[in-house]
């Protein structure tokens, strides 16, 4: 008899627990058909704003992403102007020519003194058997086998380093090497050297301006992605303040939802420089642009919150703008 009973308490108890089981799957599925009838429910108005809101969320996102990666392509030109500057100013060489006359004594002290100048890179000293090999191969035959004899001379070319190549200065040195008795002649290309100091100044000033005006551009367009979003939303603002909401809590949500907008743009924008980095120092090594990543650093650190201060500001000033507005404007 008891073991008739415990039998029975235990198909009691398995029966209980199947009926547990079943009624919590059926209430999920319930739960999910019902989330899905609702959803097929929808009104064409619900889903054409929650299009029209998906729509002003990716286009300040990609309007904060292009601006930045725009920006930050200029800062990059910017920082790395001067070394294209400098690459190009230490190309240019001064040729010092040696009379057969000058003393073997005198062209060691020359080569020796020029080379311990704080203005010079580097001084090469060129005989004139090396200067007539150098031109045989240029101009593709020997021209010592029709003339007899080697008519180059003896010369040194120096590399001076870039803080000191201006005309000036390179035109004093000049002065300075065409006193020794020894030196038959000093060139260097005058005119490159003019053309070369003018442009670079030109250009650096031209790159001010141009990041002057990146800057207000990426402002105004930020700006106008920005206080489109909130327009759109002007409606629920001024419902929020209707029914009693102050402004600091209607301002907290937007200010939230705008700063991830501008972080998300932010990320893609450095990972898109990151790229372009990248090409550029495998393009061009000469460069240096990873030898020092303290530069690269101030740009990414100078892109990420420009374009939150950007954000963050005209989500103030727009919502503001909107908290202020009366009831009968909103329309």
């Amino acid at each position: 008899m008891h073991v008739f009973e415990a039998v029975k308490i235990r198909l009691l108890n398995e029966r209980k627990k199947v009926y547990v089981s079943l009624h919590s799957f059926l209430k999920r599925v319930s739960y999910f058909y019902l989330k899905y009838l609702n959803i097929l429910k929808q009104k064409p108005e619900e889903k054409y704003y929650k299009r029209r809101l998906i729509s002003s969320y990716f286009s300040v996102v990609l309007s904060i992403t292009l601006v930045l990666f725009l920006i930050g392509i200029l800062g990059l030109l910017l920082l790395n102007s001067k070394k294209v500057a400098d690459h190009f100013k230490e190309q240019i060489a001064m040729t010092i020519y040696l009379k057969d006359s000058a003393k073997e004594i005198e062209v060691k002290q020359l080569h020796k003194t020029l080379s311990l100048e704080v203005a010079t890179k580097k001084a090469i000293f060129i005989t004139k058997e090396e200067a007539s090999a150098v031109h045989a191969n240029e101009i593709g035959e020997d021209f010592m086998e029709f003339l007899g004899y080697n008519p180059l001379l003896n010369s040194i070319d120096v590399y001076f380093k870039a803080a000191y190549v201006s005309p000036s200065l390179i035109e004093k040195i000049k002065t300075n090497l065409e006193n020794y008795d020894y030196v038959s002649e000093v060139n260097y290309d005058q005119p490159l050297l003019e053309l070369l100091d003018e442009n670079i100044k030109k250009i650096t000033y031209w790159m001010l301006f141009a990041s002057l005006i990146f800057v207000l551009v990426a402002v105004l367009l930020i700006n106008s992605s920005i206080r489109l979003s909130i327009y759109s939303k002007r409606l629920v603002i001024k419902t929020m303040q209707l029914v009693g909401a102050t402004k600091s809590f209607i301002r907290i949500p937007f200010i939230k939802t705008n700063i991830l907008m501008s972080f998300i743009g932010s990320v893609m924008a450095l990972l898109a420089l990151s790229g372009v980095i990248y090409e550029m120092n495998k393009r061009f090594p000469e460069l240096q642009i990873l030898n020092n990543p303290l530069e690269s650093a101030l740009i990414f650190v100078s892109v990420f919150f420009l374009g939150l201060g950007i954000t963050l500001i005209s989500t103030l000033f727009a919502m503001q703008r909107y908290l202020n507005l009366k009831s009968d404007a909103v329309y």
